[in-house]
């Protein structure tokens, strides 16, 4: 048995191209950053702890647990939930580099396996009324950053410097399918 522990459509699609079964499980994880703590331990953190809520009450099952930071000069941006968010975001990365922690965690009973992926994403430098064109067509307000690199937010971007392009998505597969391996799957 392999759970998926999170309600996010974009893990969920991501996780699907392995062809493996799997369930889809909540965790109710707190997912607020602690008192300065630094954006890349954040992701790793949260994973692990996903990881742990669903697995406590599933020890048979392989529990992935996924989370994603995204860090402008030591600033978290998260998911702006809103319009006005989303274009105080992409002003604040136009012309800037924002680093993207993405962390996954394997778990099964005691047994733990983890990864992180560092994604760099250079935008280039934006206008308002192309940052405001841009959120009105892509509506990115559950993703952190601001932006869907798998759409029309490829078009923000000067470059994306990573190993794992899935990564940004919010679970690197690359580095999921070398856990899921080690664990004993057959991946593909």
């Amino acid at each position: 048995m392999l759970i998926l522990a999170s309600t996010s459509p974009y893990r969920r699609q991501l996780l699907e191209r392995l062809r493996l079964p799997f369930q889809c499980v909540g965790p109710g994880t707190d997912e607020r950053p602690r008192p300065a703590e630094p954006p890349a331990d954040l992701a790793p953190r949260l994973a692990a702890a996903k990881a742990a809520a669903v697995a406590a009450s599933r020890p048979d099952a392989w529990v992935i647990g996924s989370d994603q930071c995204a860090d402008l000069e030591g600033r978290i941006l998260g998911k702006p939930g809103g319009r006005e968010a989303a274009i105080a975001q992409l002003a604040a990365a136009s012309g800037r580099t924002v680093d993207f922690h993405t962390a996954v965690c394997l778990r099964r009973g005691d047994r733990v396996l983890a990864a992180a992926d560092l994604t760099r994403v250079r935008f280039r430098r934006l206008d308002a009324a192309e940052i405001a064109r841009y959120v009105d067509a892509e509506r990115p307000y559950d993703c952190a950053g601001s932006f869907k690199c798998e759409g029309l937010g490829i078009a923000l971007f000067e470059a994306i410097e990573t190993r794992d392009p899935t990564a940004l998505v919010g679970l690197p597969l690359i580095a999921l399918t070398g856990l899921l391996r080690e664990a004993g799957h057959a991946v593909p």
